[in-house]
């Protein structure tokens, strides 16, 4: 494929800036369309987890240990300027009214929390900084030559033949090249600044409640000096808007009251962020990546559902190679081929359950 091609991507997420990055470095002339703003929603949000093997066994298998390679690569490359830190993490649980002791605990969290396995090593689990990492691959991408427009796509262009040649902006602008179009589930989650109290350890617990409820907390410290919890998810409408997303009544001090019981480090944080975002999920949990059936030169790459900051940059490589040179080359796109589903129908809406995957005698859950 010679380079110069125009690509227009719509949608500023660390999926949209990956394939903007992946194919302005090959030569491509790639426009990046955001109506709001780069990691603006979930992207901004996230967890930041990677992790080599936890999707083994599950058709995302080979995406995911792509994606942990590009993702060391990239912070090498480009100077790491969202903390990419290997982690070590376990796995434990702990009660709301539990004061007792427990065996095997860590110094930076409260006597009651039993630490019960080693879930990864930094040699398989690692963390970024989600907002750092989306735009500083929109950095990148632009030093390659890429473009970011700010404006709301509302129709795709149709040559004569009935192959994509561009979209059509709310204002009447008219973009010309391919479309790579970037399409819900609500988390909560907490920011605190805890600055170097909490070593490079992330945590995933099984945490009940005094009314009986099981949440599944994930703790992740950064290496700018915060830490970043969630525990709560809710079913609920999409905004259009992600500005317009709001917490359900009570879910920040839930979760807050949960980090105090279970951490002296940070019950004595300041909260940095009490966030909600939107996270974009299939049917069958599994990402769209590949061409739009029946529409000539349009492609899609959206639902990577909680693992969308792990597997963005190999989701940009495979683009870039389906796009460019016509057939991913790394990643076998096959499982992820957007006409595998039914197209959409309101009425059948639901929220799809938590997934888990088998990790030896421990079942982890796909993070955020």
């Amino acid at each position: 494929m010679s380079s110069g091609r125009r690509i227009v991507i719509c949608g500023g997420g660390a999926i949209g800036a990956a394939i903007a990055y992946f194919t302005s470095r090959r030569g491509a002339r790639s426009t990046v369309i955001e109506r709001h703003a780069v990691a603006g929603a979930a992207s901004g949000k996230s967890g930041g987890f990677l992790a080599l093997d936890w999707c083994r066994g599950s058709p995302l298998d080979r995406l995911a240990r792509r994606s942990f390679e590009l993702h060391a690569e990239l912070s090498a490359e480009l100077g790491d300027p969202w903390g990419y830190r290997r982690l070590t993490t376990y796995g434990g649980y702990a009660a709301e009214d539990d004061t007792a002791r427990a065996a095997g605990g860590r110094p930076w969290l409260a006597d009651g929390v039993a630490i019960t396995s080693r879930l990864g090593s930094p040699e398989t689990t690692a963390l970024v900084e989600p907002r750092a990492f989306t735009t500083g691959m929109m950095h990148a991408a632009q030093a390659h030559g890429a473009v970011l427009r700010h404006g709301m796509v509302v129709d795709l262009l149709r040559s004569p033949s009935g192959a994509v040649c561009g979209v059509a902006l709310a204002d009447g602008e008219i973009v010309e090249g391919d479309a790579v179009r970037e399409l819900g589930y609500k988390g909560h989650s907490l920011v605190f600044e805890t600055g170097g109290i909490i070593p490079a350890e992330a945590l995933f617990l099984e945490y009940h409640e005094a009314s009986g409820e099981l949440l599944t907390p994930e703790l992740f410290p950064r290496a700018d000096g915060t830490t970043w919890v969630c525990a709560i998810s809710t079913i609920g409408p999409l905004p259009l808007d992600p500005n317009d997303v709001a917490a359900d009544e009570g879910a920040h001090a839930r979760l807050e009251a949960l980090c105090r019981n279970i951490s002296p480090a940070l019950a004595a944080a300041p909260i940095k962020a009490r966030q909600a975002c939107f996270r974009p999920v299939t049917e069958d949990g599994l990402p769209l990546i590949g061409a739009v059936p029946g529409i000539d030169r349009a492609y899609v790459a959206t639902g990577h559902n909680v693992w969308g900051m792990l597997n963005a940059p190999a989701t940009g490589e495979a683009m870039s190679e389906l796009i460019m040179d016509g057939a991913a080359r790394h990643v076998d796109l096959a499982p992820f081929a957007p006409g595998r589903l039914p197209p959409f129908d309101p009425a059948r809406l639901r929220g799809p359950s938590r997934a888990r995957v088998p990790s030896g005698n421990q079942s982890i859950r796909y993070t955020d």
